[in-house]
Parts: structure tokens; sequence; C-alpha cells
């Protein structure tokens, strides 16, 4: 059996899928296609249902509560490791004519971005591994950073405005989280959760055999740094990366009441999660 996969090229999520990539592990038949993009690409790639099983940003996923379930290993969710807005004046502070680049309008940091500064409307979607260099040229006022970019800013001149994570966890007091994995809900019960094992297993491998998959981590990776590389995979993968638990669906569940309250669902299947 064939089945679509959606990842980003970033670390976390190639450290994670490597051994199913390369097939070093009990893949139990299935044939992996795998899509390499970035997360806006796979929300909206998602969204439009065409991806049985694909990385995507929980805030993506409130879209889609009717078509996909959550994978319980796999994905981002944690704390100390949201989005960062970051601007190239130390002093910079946001008014409501900001131009701001984004990482996608789907995207968690957007939303976490539009409940930290509802007054934020001058937004553009730009990939995410351009954004500092942007900000850096000018071109936007304030850029919202994720993934190595969050390694990598200071280099560049630029300054953090606010961490949005810290954010989060103020306010909520809970985990913050960022992406998920998530499977067509149309698939057979056995089979999203024979995926769900091997994405946990495969995280295992990575776990057990740290240093056989960084050639085709690096080869992803926007940065050339093996220190930056592994601060992305220490702070992005953890143990709500190998199954998120009780804590970790918890978590999620504080993200959709905090998505009702600010006005952008309604309701929501309330079978999230593939048991």
């Amino acid at each position: 059996m064939k089945i679509k996969i959606g990842i980003s090229p970033c670390p976390n999520d190639t450290f994670i899928f490597e051994a199913i990539y390369n097939k070093r592990i009990d893949l139990k038949g299935i044939d992996f296609e795998f899509i390499l993009e970035d997360v806006e690409y796979l929300n909206k790639a998602a969204i439009a249902g065409a991806i049985e099983c694909t990385k995507m940003s929980y805030f993506a996923y409130s879209k889609v509560t009717d078509m996909y379930q959550i994978l319980n290993s796999g994905g981002a969710l944690g704390r100390n490791c949201g989005p960062l807005l970051i601007a190239n004046s130390q002093d910079y502070t946001p008014s409501d004519d900001s131009k701001i680049a984004i990482p996608g309008f789907n995207t968690t940091a957007n939303f976490l971005l539009s409940m930290a500064y509802p007054g934020l409307k001058n937004k553009t979607e730009v990939l995410f591994s351009d954004i500092e260099d942007l900000v850096a040229k000018g071109e936007y006022d304030m850029g919202l950073i994720i993934h190595e970019s969050r390694f990598t800013y200071q280099s560049k001149g630029l300054f953090k405005v606010r961490d949005l994570g810290e954010y989060w966890e103020e306010e909520t007091h809970s985990p913050i989280p960022l992406g998920c994995i998530a499977v067509k809900r149309s698939l057979n019960d056995d089979l999203k959760k024979t995926i769900d094992g091997i994405v946990h297993d495969s995280l295992q491998y990575a776990f057990d055999h740290p240093s056989v998959g960084q050639p085709f981590i690096k080869s992803h990776s926007q940065s050339l740094s093996d220190d930056v590389i592994a601060a992305h995979i220490g702070l992005y993968v953890n143990d709500y990366s190998l199954g998120l638990g009780a804590k970790g669906r918890q978590g999620v569940k504080t993200f959709f009441e905090q998505l009702h309250t600010q006005g952008y669902i309604h309701d929501y299947n309330g079978l999230l999660f593939v048991d």
C-alpha cells in the first residue's frame, strides 16, 4: 500500500522521519511517498485534502478536524519553543500599521500573533527561511520567525520584540502545540494505528542512533551549522514527539479552547486523536 506523507525539510521533521525515508525500520508493508515542503505548503495541501498523512500547523488542523485525526507521535509541542516576533531595531514598538512578514496565514505562529496583537493586520505571507533577510533589508518592519531562524536572527543584527511562546504559556499555563502529524479519517482504523506506531518507531530509532541520520538532516536544513541543527532538534523534538500522553493531549485541548474563545472556531470534532 502506498501512502503519501508530507513533512517539512526542517531538522525536527527530518530527524523524526529519516528512518522511514531510508527504510531503516519495519514499515509494515507500507510504501511511503514523501513530500518535503514548507509547512504552509503542507497546511494548504491538508486543507485541500491532498495528502493522506502530513505535518501541519495546529492552527491549520483546526480547519480540517472533520477530515484528519492527530497521530500521537511525530509532532512539535512543548515549552519555550514558540515563534518569535523580531525587528531590525532594538527598541521597535509594534503599531497597527507595522508591515509584518509571516510564515503563513494558516500557521500556529500567525494565530499566536493575532492573539497577542489583534490590531496587527498588515501581514504578508513569506517563505519562512526568507523572513530574517527581508526584515534585515528593511522591506518589513517586523518578522514572525519559526524553525532554525530562532537560532540565527541575532547574527543578522535583528532583535526580539516578543517571544510568542512565552506569551502563550503566561496566558494558558500550558505547553504550546505548534505542529502535528495527522492522517485522513477515511483511512482504515488499523492502518492509522499502524502509521502512528511506525512514526513512533522511527523517532525511537533516531533517539537510539542519533548520528545515522545526520547526512539526510543536513542536506535539507536551511542552516549548515551542526550546532544550530542540534539546537533545533533539541528544542522541538521531545517526549511529546514520541507520544503526546495525557498532558500533551490536554495542551491540544487547551489550544482548541483558546481558538473557540477567540472566535476562530465554533465547534470541532471531539475525536481529535488516533486511538
